[in-house]
């Protein structure tokens, strides 16, 4: 049996920007990125803590170091410059992965710097 769990977390971004006029997803800063484990084009979930949206979309990856989080296309609808929001990625687990499981948390302070 397979089992989902949240597999990185990244905690309080900030959203920066918001462009309507692209494809769609979400754009993250690369080192938040890498830190969360995240890679470029995976399936992630927001929520928003401003409005209470919830939704699906996909990561592209940032400038590195610019704390950007742009909200693209129709996401750009879910929240606005300022909002903080929560990223999810989840994974499949068998039950022996799950032994050694922990998911990774980032938490990022008001500019998207990782808190160390």
């Amino acid at each position: 049996m397979l089992r989902c769990m949240l597999r990185s977390k990244i905690h309080m971004a900030v959203v920066t920007d918001s462009n309507i006029n692209y494809e769609g997803s979400l754009t993250v800063d690369e080192t938040i990125l890498n830190s969360a484990g995240i890679r470029a084009y995976e399936q992630i979930m927001v929520s928003n803590l401003n409005n209470g949206e919830r939704f699906e979309t996909y990561v592209i990856p940032g400038k590195k170091n610019s704390g950007i989080v742009c909200l693209n296309g129709p996401t750009a609808r879910k929240g606005t410059i300022g909002d903080k929001i929560i990223i999810f990625c989840y994974e499949y687990y068998t039950e022996e992965e799950l032994k050694k499981f922990r998911p990774k948390i980032i938490r990022l302070d008001s500019n998207n710097k990782i808190k160390r």
